[in-house]
């Protein structure tokens, strides 16, 4: 059977404590579906993420992380997005020269009212990471049938 047919990612999320992770909770209480895929970590702030915790984690075999935080202007702690933001366009070029394709790390502003909209994003990411395949850059083998997901022949 072929593998990538019945690839379901794993992704993580790094969550904002006062917008996203209540807009996660909001999705919950409001039962709007959205893949089961993804792991929440909640953070003070989007400011706070180390890219180290992304790298990491990609290199840990997940097949796609989320980062979201505060709408720019909106942040709690006046300044938090922005400096994620800035941290995240940085991260993209590492990511590039270890071989992660980038498109693995997606980057959303979820605000607390907007449990609709984060349900829509997580489906999003994930409709997107089955389409990369899986993670196979640290990966001691990599199946023949995934090969092509990943740039290669097969």
């Amino acid at each position: 059977m072929n593998e990538c047919l019945d690839f379901e990612p794993k992704i993580v999320a790094f969550l904002c404590n006062w917008c996203s992770y209540a807009g996660a909770d909001l999705a919950g209480i409001g039962r709007f579906q959205y893949p089961p895929n993804i792991r929440v970590i909640r953070v003070p702030c989007s400011g706070r993420i180390n890219p180290l915790f992304i790298v990491k984690a990609l290199v840990s075999g997940v097949d796609g992380v989320l980062v979201s935080g505060c709408h720019p202007g909106d942040c709690h702690y006046l300044q938090g997005n922005y400096i994620a933001r800035r941290k995240f366009t940085l991260l993209k070029e590492l990511l590039s020269s270890m071989g992660l394709w980038e498109g693995r790390v997606h980057f959303s502003w979820v605000s607390a009212a907007e449990g609709q909209r984060f349900a829509e994003v997580v489906s999003e990411v994930t409709q997107k990471i089955r389409l990369v395949g899986p993670n196979t850059a640290f990966a001691k083998e990599i199946p023949a049938a995934c090969a092509c997901a990943e740039g290669g022949a097969a």
